[in-house]
């Protein structure tokens, strides 16, 4: 049987077809609501592309730990045996959505892992190092890459002028104008975090950790005139290749390793192992195997899944921090915010993005929010809702070890530092009688409106602490 066609809500349209005219020959009516609905929806089909990173594919998968690497880690997705679903994104940095695949570029290897203890995201590429090591040059960096303001053409003397100005660029160019700089598919590259993370084990032991995902197809590129040529006869040669591998049944994966620091050898480090500019030598730390990463599944709808799919190195889980790597700090910024921009506050929500386990959160309303809290909606309060766990307070506070400690804490206290001394000081010597009354009755007034008994014993002993006098007098109206 025939599904019928509905309009956005459900309702049965009359015609796929025909607009709704008066007469055979007459105007078009603003009634037909699904005409009106088809192409408000169409001009509106559109989110702003990315700004880098904005060509690319991706699939889902699964990751699987075949190692034992627990003595560095408490994190739950690299614990025995486990098993994770993935998304990969794979990209080029500086082409536009519609550039071709085969240009040479860095690719980004960019990875969600759906894990019971929320989503973890990795946004890294497939070379292990990076042009520049300060975020404030990234702005820079990147328009160098893109194109001219006068003619929007791409410039190769505004890309050298750039590169050859910041010599700090010089390990990821001869990576870039190396083989790797076309890889031949995206099945034939490795993939790599570049960034140094933390990693924290159960007993509380700190270590620095770099990720190489390696291929499993082995590493293979394309010469350039064969990339020039794709380029023209098949803008899409890696998407198409992932996707029908996948489809054939051809599942590609990785196998990832990690380098390990521990935590306090980071300071005498021969050089300053945080530089994204660097690579740590394999002899100083040699590759560790963690376990295996598959894909196995395209997306039934590249937009929503793909498109749509948000990445962000704030995705954090308990057992792995950020590190004082100042690109990666750079970042924790500006990857949420660019989503907040290209899709809207409430991006977490959407499937691709949503964690699959349970989200216990305060945030509420904005564009497109279709799932709410329930009161209370702040906190701390008396009523249900989650608490923070400051257990998890020390992993990404500790991260900084190596150059200074970072804390979430109040205020260093001070011989006269507590919370109530001003505010009675307030009332005994600065307020006039009449004042106090008046301080008194509104209190009163103000707590009398529906406040709950276990609230109203905590308004009273608030205002004890402030003058006892105020504090009695406030209960005393409530207890006569």
């Amino acid at each position: 049987m025939t599904k019928p066609t509905t309009n956005n809500v459900g309702i049965p349209v009359a015609s796929d077809d025909d607009s709704l005219t008066l007469g055979a020959n007459g105007p078009i009516l603003l009634q037909d609501h699904y005409l009106i609905e088809k192409n408000a929806q169409f001009n509106r089909e559109r989110v702003p592309e990315r700004v880098v990173h904005a060509k690319g594919g991706g699939a889902f998968g699964f990751f699987e730990v075949t190692e034992d690497v627990s003595q560095f880690t408490k994190a739950d997705v690299f614990q025995p045996g486990k098993r994770t679903d993935t998304l990969l994104r794979f990209s080029t940095v500086a082409g536009e959505l519609g550039s071709p695949d085969t240009w040479r570029d860095p690719r980004g290897f960019a990875l969600k892992f759906y894990t019971e203890q929320g989503n973890y995201d990795m946004v890294g590429n497939n070379t292990p190092v990076f042009f520049i090591r300060d975020p404030i040059k990234f702005p820079d960096f990147i328009r160098s890459q893109k194109r001219r303001a006068d003619n929007h053409l791409r410039d190769h003397d505004m890309q050298w002028d750039f590169w050859t100005l910041r010599p700090e660029s010089a390990h990821q160019v001869t990576w870039l104008m190396g083989d790797r700089g076309i890889p031949k598919t995206w099945r034939h590259m490795n993939g790599y975090s570049s960034h140094t993370y933390l990693w924290q084990n159960a007993a509380g032991e700190k270590f620095w950790v770099k990720y190489h995902f390696k291929t499993d197809q082995g590493i293979d590129y394309l010469p350039q005139d064969e990339a020039d040529r794709l380029a023209g006869a098949d803008s899409d040669h890696h998407i198409r290749d992932l996707h029908d591998s996948i489809k054939r049944g051809n599942e590609p994966s990785w196998t990832l390793y990690v380098q390990v620091m521990p935590h306090d050898e980071a300071a005498d480090y021969r050089f300053n192992p945080f530089d994204l500019t660097k690579v740590w030598p394999h002899g100083d730390y040699p590759l560790i195997k963690v376990g295996r990463l598959v894909l196995n599944r395209n997306p039934e709808n590249y937009f929503a899944e793909i498109e749509q799919a948000a990445f962000e190195p704030t995705n954090l889980v308990p057992g792995i921090g950020p590190s004082p790597d100042k690109m990666l700090l750079g970042r924790l910024f500006a990857y949420p915010d660019t989503h907040r921009y290209r899709i809207g506050p409430n991006y977490t929500q959407l499937p691709v993005n949503a964690a699959k386990s349970p989200v216990h959160t305060y945030s509420k309303d904005g564009p497109m929010r279709y799932s709410n809290p329930a009161d209370p909606v702040y906190a701390p309060n008396s009523y249900g809702g989650p608490h923070a766990d400051p257990a998890l307070a020390g992993e990404t506070a500790s991260a900084y070890g190596a150059t200074g400690e970072v804390l979430r804490s109040a205020y260093k206290q001070h011989a006269e530092d507590d919370d109530f001394g001003q505010a009675g000081t307030m009332v005994r010597t600065v307020l006039n009688d009449e004042q106090r009354e008046r301080l008194a009755n509104n209190i009163i007034g103000h707590a009398g409106k529906g406040v709950s008994q276990p609230v109203l014993e905590r308004v009273f002993e608030y205002w004890r602490n402030v003058d006892k006098t105020l504090g009695d007098k406030v209960a005393g109206a409530f207890t006569r």
